[in-house]
């Protein structure tokens, strides 16, 4: 007796964690940003209309690991695919980037990137230049604090090319609300 519950409780130990792991296969690449953001087919019961239009601005502060990609930029490159695959149009998802603190670190150039490697870092390149080139090239708007990179020392020349210096986060937030813009919580 003892002998099938402990079997019992086995498999659907086994069932669970097969359960739980299988959904990673579902993530596939999308089509406006196919190196990055991966999405899932999903059966949704919320509407939503392919004549809808998105202006979102996104707040990153957090710096990324060295050697890491930022799952703050990836983010927006999966907006974008997931929002692509269900119809919604290109010229109808606007997003815009505000990057501040530490996070200013993860849209610079080599050099800079370089210079600034932690005691015991060895990882030199920005793994983050591919995907600000592929958000920046697919329209989306990416702006550093002014005040963050003064803090860190950051120059306009050592910037990713396309990435604008503004004033402040706090300035690019509130100018991008006065143009419609929503604040996206993730």
């Amino acid at each position: 007796m003892r002998l099938k519950t402990i079997s019992l409780a086995a498999m659907l130990t086994v069932l669970t964690s097969v359960n739980a792991f299988a959904g990673i296969d579902n993530f596939k690449a999308g089509t406006a940003i196919p190196q990055y953001g991966k999405i899932a087919h999903v059966e949704t019961q919320h509407p939503l209309s392919t004549r809808t239009k998105f202006k979102i601005a996104y707040d990153v502060n957090t710096r990324t690991n060295t050697g890491k990609l930022s799952r703050n930029l990836e983010t927006a490159a999966r907006f974008i695919n997931m929002h692509e695959a269900v119809g919604i149009k290109r010229k109808n998802i606007k997003l815009a980037i505000v990057i501040h603190g530490g996070a200013v670190r993860d849209v610079t150039q080599a050099d800079y990137y370089t210079r600034t490697l932690g005691k015991g870092e060895t990882e030199s390149e920005n793994l983050n230049a591919d995907l600000v080139k592929a958000l920046i090239d697919y329209g989306v708007d990416i702006y550093v604090c002014g005040q963050s990179a003064a803090y860190y020392d950051v120059q306009n020349k050592d910037l990713l090319p396309g990435v604008t210096m503004a004033l402040s986060a706090m300035t690019v937030h509130a100018q991008l609300q006065q143009k419609g813009y929503t604040l996206n919580p993730f």
